[in-house]
């Protein structure tokens, strides 16, 4: 489907292919280490469950809501607040959720009780959202050639920001607990929020007489139009389930046997061979091989739950099946970004946050299913699960390529 610049078929929303300067390497770095900052805040409580549960006096199994609830915020935020960066100037809207994310973070810090720690993980979650604005931002400020790459490069923040969130959140709750980490996370949120807005220019957009109702109505118009979000979707839902049922569990038997925090936050580093491969990914997609990439990416992905089922023999297999599992998540999902941004690039905004929609909906659920099957029958219920569903997804991304 083709449209002008100037508005969309999902509801008249004015939009630009550009609004901004063009992207120099210190601006992509800018956005990469404010994707990185904002995406740690819903994953570094992953190793901090065990002290939760001991801290506010409830079971380890509950704790995984907390997981599930921040992803209930990011979900919401993506369907309510993602889709004004078509709309309005995406520098406010940025800087916006960052100071919000200082608010929230800071109420974590002091809550007493679990409610209180899930309403403000609520709000955690509802605000890290700016990580798809910036996402969009950056690749409507890229030329068409590059947009893969320079999506592959802040999604590389976005991956560190995971990684590294599970190894310094854990460090930071050994020398300090479990509420330093988000009175830390709250002050290097406010410090990236003022490099923003020193560094970046407003990107105002034009007035139009669409209301916030035909706004919201746009997206979902996307979902009914364009077949390649449907698909790509589907495929978030089920890379990030099985994604989320390894990082949510995985805390459990490496506490069992008696690893620290740190050490278990250590775990996340060896995930960093999916960072450096999200820049690759989107070089494949730019050239055309994104649908083949795809399809051995989620092979590897199936594969990695093999070793990672040798955790009680080994940690060495372990960190073998997080390096496979990693590499293979974040290649399908830069690749994913890229071919839907590609077909739609007047609508990013609102594009990234319909699929990201999926993203959350798989990761909340992995969480959920991912801590109970642990309860109830152990790890090697949550390998089996998560090697299910990453069959799953190979199996439709085939199915669906052959149609």
């Amino acid at each position: 489907m083709n449209c002008t610049a100037d508005e969309d078929a999902g509801g008249g929303i004015p939009t630009a292919l550009a609004d901004g300067p063009m992207l120099t390497s210190r601006i992509i770095f800018l956005f990469s280490l404010t994707c990185a900052l904002a995406v740690a805040n819903v994953y570094s409580v992953q190793p901090l469950l065990n002290s939760i549960a001991v801290s506010l006096n409830v079971s380890l199994g509950i704790t995984g809501s907390i997981v599930t609830v921040t992803q209930a915020g990011y979900a919401l935020g993506l369907i309510f607040l993602v889709p004004l960066g078509d709309r309005f100037d995406r520098k406010t809207l940025v800087i916006t959720h960052l100071i919000l994310s200082v608010l929230a973070l800071a109420a974590a810090a002091l809550a007493q009780d679990l409610t209180m720690l899930l309403c403000a993980m609520l709000l955690v979650g509802l605000m890290a959202v700016v990580v798809q604005l910036v996402v969009a931002w950056s690749a409507m400020l890229a030329a068409p050639r590059k947009r893969g790459q320079v999506v592959g490069t802040v999604t590389s923040g976005i991956v560190l920001g995971i990684l590294l969130a599970r190894f310094i959140s854990g460090a930071i709750a050994d020398i300090a607990g479990w509420r330093a980490v988000y009175l830390t996370s709250a002050c290097l949120m406010l410090l990236v929020s003022f490099f923003l807005a020193k560094m970046m220019p407003a990107t105002a957009r034009r007035a139009s007489g669409s209301s916030y109702f035909s706004l919201l109505l746009s997206v979902f118009h996307l979902f009914i139009t364009e077949p390649q979000l449907r698909m790509r979707g589907a495929l978030a839902m089920l890379i990030f389930a099985a994604f989320s049922m390894l990082w949510t569990s995985m805390v459990m038997p490496l506490s069992a046997l008696s690893l620290s925090h740190t050490g278990i936050g250590l775990f996340g580093l060896a995930g960093v061979a999916g960072a450096l491969a999200a820049s690759r990914a989107g070089v494949w997609a730019d050239r055309g091989q994104g649908e083949r990439a795809s399809g051995l990416a989620l092979a590897l992905l199936t594969v990695s739950w093999l070793p990672i089922a040798f955790l009680d023999a080994s940690l060495w297999w372990l960190v073998a099946g997080v390096i496979m599992l990693d590499f293979a998540v974040q290649t399908v999902h830069v690749i994913n970004q890229s071919m839907i941004i590609a077909a739609r690039p007047e609508a990013a905004s609102r594009l990234v946050g319909a699929y990201m929609c999926f993203y959350s909906a798989g990761s909340a659920a992995g969480a959920i299913a991912a801590t109970q099957l642990y309860a109830l029958w152990g790890w090697q219920s949550v390998c089996y699960a998560g090697a299910s569903v990453s069959a799953c997804a190979f199996i439709f991304w085939f199915g669906s390529r052959q149609s």
